[in-house]
């Protein structure tokens, strides 16, 4: 399985890091290819920065660790190319709000998991996952001990779902599975679930198994 992060910022950067730590090999990619192959450097033999075209070519699975408009944009460009592929998606749709706060750019009861879900191309399977946390909470968390951080993902799709399981132990947590694509407004920010909803932070599989 070939893994790819489309987007190097506070996100993408950590989760590469956190993933290649794992053993897993990743490429990068983003609009700033030179950033890409910074961040590879960094990273070691593990990681291998290529033009975004190149990435949806290659992988399997895609993380478009982007904002949210991004995904829309990218999905519309790439279309059947993205057929048979797992996306990714934990963008989180929220702007200042003029008052050191944050606020959702889309309606109350909206998650981009579901919006997103219905702009994806025949064929490919989106999960929502590693948008939970913060990105400093996504290094500070993982490969936490003595018990693990939870993961929390979203996927109407069992083998996709496996998949990005997979990456979210490789990544250092301990993957839940919250439901279907349905559910995922409770992972976004100022769901329930999310980092800075109700559980106040990165909890362990009982806890998080009760908050179900």
């Amino acid at each position: 399985m070939t893994t790819a992060i489309i987007g190097t910022g506070n996100i993408g950067g950590r989760l590469a890091a956190n993933l290649v730590a794992g053993g897993v090999d990743v490429l990068l990619a983003g609009r700033d290819l030179g950033a890409a192959q910074s961040l590879a450097a960094s990273l070691g033999d593990r990681a291998t920065a290529v033009a975004v075209e190149d990435a949806v070519a290659r992988a399997d699975v895609l993380v478009l660790a982007v904002w949210f408009d991004t995904t829309k944009e990218l999905l519309a460009q790439y279309g059947d190319q993205l057929a048979g592929k797992v996306l990714v998606d934990p963008s989180n749709p929220i702007a200042p709000d003029g008052d050191g706060g944050f606020v959702k750019t889309i309606g109350a009861e909206e998650s981009a998991g579901r919006i997103l879900a219905a702009l994806v191309p025949s064929g490919a399977q989106l999960v929502k996952a590693f948008g939970t946390l913060s990105a400093e909470t996504l290094t500070s968390a993982s490969r936490r001990t003595p018990e693990p951080a939870v993961g929390f993902y979203a996927s109407d799709d069992e083998a996709a779902g496996k998949a990005v399981a997979e990456l979210i132990t490789a990544a250092g947590f301990d993957p839940v599975r919250v439901g279907g694509l349905a559910e995922s407004i409770r992972i976004e920010v100022f769901g329930d679930l999310h980092e800075f909803g109700a559980l106040g932070g990165p909890v362990g599989r009982a806890e998080a198994l009760a908050a179900l």
